[in-house]
């Protein structure tokens, strides 16, 4: 296990003026264009755990970290399809960066709801400059997920919070480090900690076999200060009708359907490869029927999972102007249908890819085996069977369902 800050010399203070993204096209053809770049050494990082910061800093450089900021504030706050589509672009090339950004799009929303005027002007404003937010939320010592037993308290003008916190994907690469904490009255915050402040861990120790190298380590509070202008409530996220669930899982699906599709794709590569080398007169397995059919399942099912992420996208965009608790139910089911269904077909499209590349498919020099890797961890997140139990209440019952990060 290695220290972070052994790691990287990151200073939250020395933000360098960031690309500041202006429309929904200029987005998705930035995205285009780093996904390209991002292909570079996608195999050895992987294959090494090469964590990715030269990759992390071009990505929030471009200006593609700041897309949800509001118009008002200087955003371009693209649509929720355009975000989806971008981070399953980059999943595609690297899930480990696909899904290093979504804590830091989670705590934007938390901020946009839950914020004041005044801390949206701060924080939006480091966001626009190219500043990153890691996260800080699950604890591991804990008898379920619901208990937390970070702390937050006041000290002099300020607070301290201590406390542990694990699976803390993006806080190797992050500026701030947005906290989940209770206080003694067991009300919860989010604390949007510098990661350089005084009593802070990271721990260099998440030893995933598959999304390597999200940085998902161990963070440590102990006694570490915190402005308190910098603390924004986190259980209002909830008590009322917000978009914070359905955002935060939309990214999480587009995880899922970037792999899903990128396997397909290779699938299809080393699938004709396989029949250019027959007629090269080397005897490998053709694309026999079986072969076919296989591959015509996978293509139904990859593309089901692309129409149905961008139905949750435009449930979740529909809602945004006015939420109410039934539009806010609409966006949480369908985000729940695409999200389920991504987690089948990414674990689908990953193993085929494997399948029908035949022995070839096993050599780890090719990297074939990162697709079924990250999907496999990615899909651990939190299961897809009680999204099929919510999805089923609310169109058998008419039950709407919880209003939680997980839906």
């Amino acid at each position: 296990m290695t220290s972070f800050q052994t790691i990287v010399p990151l200073e939250a203070t020395q933000l360098a003026d960031a690309h500041i993204i202006q429309s929904d096209a200029e987005a998705l053809e930035i995205a285009k264009t780093l996904a390209e770049q991002f292909k570079t050494n996608a195999i050895q990082r992987d294959a090494d755990r090469i964590l990715p910061f030269e990759e992390i800093e071009a990505y929030s450089q471009s200006g593609l970290w700041a897309i949800t900021v509001p118009k008002e504030y200087g955003g371009a706050d693209v649509s929720s399809l355009t975000v989806a589509k971008i981070i399953a672009l980059i999943s595609g090339v690297d899930g480990s960066l696909g899904q290093i950004p979504q804590n830091h799009f989670y705590a934007l929303e938390v901020l946009r709801n839950t914020g004041s005027e005044q801390q949206k002007q701060k924080l939006y404003a480091e966001v626009l400059k190219g500043a990153r937010f890691g996260n800080a939320l699950a604890e591991f010592k804990t008898k379920n997920a619901a208990v937390r037993h970070t702390t937050i308290r006041p000290y002099d003008d300020q607070f301290i919070v201590n406390g542990e916190k694990f699976y803390c994907t993006g806080s190797l690469f992050a500026h701030r480090i947005p906290t989940l904490v209770k206080d003694d009255n067991e009300r919860e915050f989010l604390a949007f900690i510098p990661r350089h402040s005084e009593g802070i861990s990271l721990i260099d120790d998440w030893t995933g076999f598959g999304q390597k190298t999200t940085g998902s380590g161990t963070v440590k509070f102990d006694k570490a200060i915190v402005s308190s202008e910098d603390v924004i409530p986190f259980d209002t996220s909830f008590s009322s009708p917000t978009l914070v669930g359905p955002f935060a899982q939309i990214i999480h699906a587009a995880i899922e359907v970037g792999i899903a599709r990128a396997a397909f794709e290779e699938t299809l590569l080393r699938v004709r490869q396989a029949r250019s080398w027959i007629d090269s007169g080397v005897d490998v397995a053709t694309a026999d029927p079986l072969t076919i059919y296989e591959i015509g399942r996978i293509a139904a099912d990859v593309r089901a999972s692309e129409v149905l992420l961008k139905q949750a996208a435009q449930s979740i965009d529909a809602a945004k102007p006015y939420p109410n608790a039934e539009n806010i139910a609409k966006a949480s089911i369908d985000v729940a249908k695409v999200r389920a269904h991504s987690t089948e077909t990414a674990l689908k499209a990953s193993s085929k890819l494997i399948e029908l590349a035949g022995s070839r498919g096993s050599q780890s020099n090719d990297g074939l085996d990162r697709f079924w890797r990250n999907a496999r961890v990615h899909t651990l997140h939190d299961s897809s069977r009680w999204k099929y139990y919510f999805i089923a209440n609310y169109v058998l019952n008419g039950v709407l369902p919880p209003r939680r990060g997980t839906l």
